[in-house]
């Protein structure tokens, strides 16, 4: 049997499930997404348990959603609920009765469990207790806690140095956790912090620092509600954040236009049908996008050039009535560079590269002429392109050419996966702290922090395979797949001589371990969290910069479980012992202790106690959000970029390809078989294919293909799946990970932020052969 089909995260079935194709649909959410969010309650048979919970889910007094990060209002929330189905969806999975003991993992050696696909392994239950696999181990054992902390600290130790140790953490760690976790690893030596932003949002962190001074978004929800355009581009608001769905219904109700750009027809930027309205429940709801422009994979940019073109030539013919003069003199620098180089474009070269027509450009630049208050939305459609970080930037072009950043109703708005991954990294989650954050640990806790950068989670996987890292430890995630390159990813996580997860449900990345390994169970964010008999709340920060506090409300399912802050303390103590200038039993014994390190070390949280008791929460300062930019060539001034436009180039029998996640799906947690509002089914290895592009190779619907990628010299395969003809660019071609994570190359990476540029990877398909 060849490697590549022993890789547990590549699966490789030797069967199918029976693949049900339906229409597409042009609307989301409605009725169905109820039932949905309410048949998975069913499901874990947790009918009453979980609607308790869902009723205090992004409630004021209640826990923070454990999915995507998209902000809660600051006035009013239904009291219907202020949850999505996917959020639903989560709870479910985390609110689970079923769990995981030292008798499930006698029975059940980690071979076996690894033949498993990803949806029936996460569907197995919550984690109850801890376990180890010892060395030459088939089967996981239980441990106890302390032994399980003598260990890491046991490992640990042993390195010859620090920088031999790398630290993950997954998005959903809360603020408390995340500090006092960046300050034990850093306390240790190393800055080899990886996280999830390595993998989703660090590009728009690198370019918006770069050109505004601030990597996160510049607008709030209510400018959402007032804004003249919503341009959302390279992101699936149906699936990926369908609360986003309310705040683009409000902002069209109020008059706003709404231009959708992605390569597929999404029905999240069609329709959107609110089940907490009337109308959405009997009627036909809203349409959602004045405009789709459906351009191809990495067209992007061209598409961008092309509108700049248009409202530049605009500009021309009515001198001051389209560019925002005042706006552009007093605030930003490299104006003129940006137009020579704008003019030196044709419109039609454009628009051919963009693979979109020239009368649906113009309406675009139509739309956009006159306007100013301009919000720009987008995801991961971008931000894991290879040239993603310059796009961002034309982004930006955009917005200064209109004043539209620092003002009502508009600016930039990433969209954001985890519910904390923005606060990790304001928490100072990160491989390259800025010297004046160290500055300011040092002088707060008496040590000296690394200095050196870390590694990022591609250098990790890569040292890894090296040797040079020879100990894992992931607080939360699924290391394993969500990162690239599987095989190569798979076999690095094998030569660690210990690997460490914290988690609540069993994952792949349990399954494909170090010489030794440990998986540590933790408190969900639904979870009640008693500390010395008080009932504790952590706090997160949402998209838009808003801290607010989130308390668990239901009965963990074991006794044996810890919050994350006790997993980092407790581990703390145990390495760094007597040599530790730290307090970790202050930090461990309450939460208020660590609020008050995190006031004093990072700005914007001054009387943090006190500000996130507050009913909504806070705000945290946002330079550009208020007019106040600084970019790397200038500290008081926002800056125009000079980009260019990729070439693109395939040969006759290649195709690019996109990874994207389901309905059923957040990030690499699986909850079920069915993409509803793609028509998909009871299947996820399937690959959209143009029907241009089909009958061209010779496939018919349903067909059976294998997929290989050839970069860097090695051949990379994803046998088994399954032709699906949709609305597509020719040439373009989508499947789902984590299926096909095994075919993008650890070296294929954004420009400039490293991240894995799973957004277009060439591959070729053939007929599937039996191996």
């Amino acid at each position: 049997m060849k490697e590549e089909q022993k890789t547990p995260s590549a699966e490789n079935p030797v069967k199918l499930l029976k693949l049900e194709l339906k229409p597409a649909k042009h609307w989301a959410a409605g009725i169905p997404a109820v039932l949905a969010a309410l048949s998975d309650l069913q499901e874990e048979r947790i009918a009453f348990r979980g609607m308790k919970a869902l009723l205090k889910m992004n409630q004021r007094g209640g826990f923070d959603c454990p999915s995507c990060a998209w902000p809660d209002p600051d006035d009013e929330r239904s009291p219907i609920g202020e949850y999505c189905e996917n959020g639903a969806k989560a709870l479910a999975e985390e609110a689970t009765g079923k769990k995981l003991t030292a008798e499930f993992f006698a029975e059940n050696a980690v071979a076996d469990l690894a033949s498993l696909t990803d949806y029936e392994i996460g569907k197995k239950g919550r984690l109850a207790e801890p376990m180890y696999m010892p060395k030459g181990g088939t089967h996981y054992q239980p441990i106890s806690w302390q032994d399980a902390f003598n260990k890491i600290g046991q490992h640990l130790n042993a390195l010859d140095s620090p920088d031999e140790a790398a630290f993950y953490t997954s998005g959903r760690t809360s603020n408390e956790a995340s500090f006092v976790y960046q300050l034990f690893v850093r306390e240790f030596g190393t800055n080899n912090m990886p996280d999830c932003s390595n993998m989703c949002h660090e590009t728009s962190g690198v370019a918006l620092a770069d050109v505004i001074g601030l990597g996160k978004g510049s607008v709030t929800l209510d400018d959402f509600y007032d804004t003249d355009v919503i341009v959302i581009i390279g992101h699936n608001p149906g699936t990926n954040a369908p609360r986003m769905m309310s705040a683009l219904e409000k902002g069209k109700r109020n008059g706003a236009k709404v231009i959708a750009i992605n390569p597929l027809p999404e029905a999240g930027l069609m329709g959107f049908r609110n089940p907490q309205q009337f109308n959405g429940v009997i009627g036909h709801g809203v349409k959602l996008a004045d405009l789709f422009l459906q351009v191809k994979i990495n067209g992007d940019m061209a598409l961008l050039k092309a509108i700049e073109l248009l409202l530049y030539e605009a500009e021309q013919r009515a001198p001051g009535q389209v560019f925002n003069h005042d706006f552009i003199n007093e605030n930003t620098v490299g104006y003129q560079a940006f137009i020579q180089q704008l003019s030196t474009y044709q419109l039609h070269e454009l628009a051919a590269s963009a693979a979109v027509p020239v009368a649906d450009i113009q309406a675009a630049a139509d739309i956009l002429r006159d306007k100013k208050r301009i919000i720009v939305c987008w995801g991961m459609g971008l931000t894991q392109q290879k040239n993603g970080v310059d796009m961002l930037k034309e982004i930006v072009n955009l917005l200064l050419l209109k004043g539209s950043i620092g003002i009502r109703g508009g600016g930039v708005c990433p969209v954001r996966g985890h519910s904390n991954v923005q606060g990790n990294r304001t928490m100072m989650i990160m491989e390259k702290p800025r010297q004046e954050q160290l500055d300011r640990l040092q002088k707060v806790f008496g040590f000296n922090p690394p200095r050196e950068h870390g590694y990022d989670v591609v250098k990790t996987i890569k040292a890894m395979h090296e040797g040079k890292v020879k100990v894992f430890f992931g607080m939360g995630g699924n290391f394993l797949s969500a990162t690239p390159d599987t095989t190569f990813t798979a076999a690095a996580m094998r030569k660690l001589k210990l690997s460490v997860q914290v988690s609540t449900k069993l994952n792949r990345g349990h399954l494909v371990h170090g010489e030794e390994a440990l998986i540590l169970p933790a408190l969900s964010r639904s979870d009640i969290d008693m500390v010395n008999g008080v009932h504790q709340f952590i706090s997160t920060e949402n998209s838009m910069g808003v801290v607010q506090s989130s308390k668990g409300m239901l009965k963990p399912v074991s006794d044996q479980l810890l919050n994350e802050t006790h997993i980092v303390c407790r581990m703390a103590k145990a390495t760094l012992g007597d040599r530790s200038v730290v307090n970790w039993d202050l930090f461990e014994n309450s939460y208020d202790a660590v609020r008050d390190a995190i006031a004093a070390c990072i700005p914007g949280f001054e009387d943090y106690n006190t500000k996130v008791r507050q009913r909504s929460g806070f705000y945290l300062p946002n330079g550009p959000r208020e007019g106040k930019f600084k970019s790397s060539i200038s500290d008081t001034r926002a800056a125009f970029s000079v980009t260019g436009v990729p070439l693109n180039q395939l040969a006759a029998d290649e195709y690019a390809m996109a990874t994207t996640r389901t309905h059923d799906q957040f990030n690499t947690t699986i909850y079920g078989l069915e993409d509803r509002y793609r028509g998909i089914r009871n299947e996820r290895r399937v690959i959209f294919m143009n029907p241009v592009d089909m009958e061209k190779a010779g496939f018919a619907e349903g067909d059976k293909v294998d997929l290989f990628n050839y970069d860097d010299g090695i051949e990379r395969v994803a046998r088994l799946f399954l032709v699906v003809p949709y609305s597509i660019p020719e040439k373009d071609t989508v499947t789902y990970f984590p299926e096909t994570n095994v075919l993008v190359s650890i070296n294929n990476t954004v420009d400039e932020s490293n991240m894995p540029a799973s957004k277009r990877v060439v591959i070729k398909i053939r007929r599937h052969q039996e191996v």
